[in-house]
């Protein structure tokens, strides 16, 4: 059965591919090589609460560390935290670890990172802990269309 992500992908006419790990994924790491992928290209959607009930997903390639100032100051906000586990939950209807930018509960505003730019191929969250979606960085940014902006946030 395909993923939130995939059948959301599929309604956009985007291409894209699913991956499903042969058992729990525990470390970036490990998720990059059962992919054949770099951990750059392992994409993490993070969520962070803006203000009470708005919210935004920042999408971050492998290890990259967000800078809370950059985000602030993108975001034109002095204060801004990250969303707790029953948020992510909520808003998106995803767990952690299977939240992507793409069949989510709530329509939020992508900021996508310079470092997920610079990527080919990137995998992404599926909705589905285990899965994952392998889509083309072009073919991500016209799915995601005006929702997404691009930043700099490490």
């Amino acid at each position: 059965m395909p993923t939130p992500a995939s059948l959301a992908l599929t309604a956009l006419h985007i291409p894209h591919r699913e991956f499903t790990h042969a058992g729990e994924v525990t470390s970036l790491e490990q998720a990059a090589r059962e992919r054949g992928q770099t951990p750059e290209q392992v994409i993490r959607s993070l969520l962070f609460r803006v203000t009470e009930g708005e919210y935004v997903l920042a999408l971050v390639a492998g290890p990259g560390q967000i800078s809370w100032p950059a985000l602030r100051q993108h975001l034109g906000q002095s204060r801004l935290t990250m969303a707790k586990p029953e948020e992510v939950l909520a808003v998106t209807g995803f767990a952690i670890g299977a939240v992507g930018p793409f069949g989510v509960r709530t329509p939020l505003r992508v900021l996508v990172d310079q470092g997920v730019l610079a990527q080919e191929e990137v995998s992404i969250g599926s909705g589905v802990r285990g899965t994952t979606i392998f889509i083309r960085v072009e073919d991500l940014l016209a799915a995601l269309g005006e929702t997404a902006e691009a930043a700099n946030l490490l």
